[in-house]
């Protein structure tokens, strides 16, 4: 019998990408990541960042506090925030179907999110992506390549021809749902 799977669109910046991520192999099924560019995918969708609007920044900063003390996770929004997500965007699709992805998923998740480190700026990714094992010089390397840069571009295009407007963004089947906080209905989706 095959396992059920569920398209998991994210980026690095995002804060609710970061929850998800911790949750993904509690639910049973065959993840197929797909790094994509939040900021493209606003701009294309007309789409505004939730702490454009302070009131609902706040409400959002707590919100997400909760899931994270839910799961058990460390949690704080990184200073500056929103980082530039371009670089780290490109290394994740460079290393998209290594067995690299997900450790370096991890360590970016960890530093931005749990340690509140600045990822977009290239001193402290590379600390952190050393502190991981990894060897930045290959990874910004693989990251400038014309391939990845359009395999990043194509992921975003298609996800934007989908539908999707923010992030994390999942697919079961055709069916999206967007949000960390849509996790028990993607459950429900995989069980249907």
């Amino acid at each position: 019998m095959r396992m059920a799977r569920i398209e998991f669109l994210f980026d690095l910046v995002s804060p609710a990408s970061y929850l998800a991520w911790g949750q993904l192999a509690s639910l049973g099924a065959e993840i197929a990541p797909v790094p994509v560019l939040l900021g493209a995918i606003m701009q294309a969708t007309g789409n505004r960042p939730p702490g454009s609007v302070p009131a609902k920044g706040r409400w959002l900063r707590e919100d997400l506090g909760a899931f994270a003390r839910r799961y058990g996770v460390a949690f704080t929004i990184p200073d500056p925030f929103p980082f530039n997500s371009l670089v780290p965007q490109r290394m994740a699709t460079a290393l998209l179907g290594t067995e690299r992805f997900a450790p370096f998923c991890d360590a970016v998740f960890a530093a931005s999110f749990a340690r509140g480190e600045d990822v977009g700026n290239r001193a402290v990714l590379d600390a952190a992506l050393v502190a991981a094992g990894f060897e930045p010089e290959a990874l910004h390397a693989a990251a400038a390549t014309p391939q990845v840069k359009d395999r990043l571009r194509i992921a975003t295009d298609g996800a934007v021809a989908r539908g999707v407007f923010g992030a994390p963004t999942f697919f079961v089947g055709d069916r999206m749902f967007w949000g960390q906080d849509r996790l028990q209905f993607v459950a429900e989706a995989l069980r249907a």
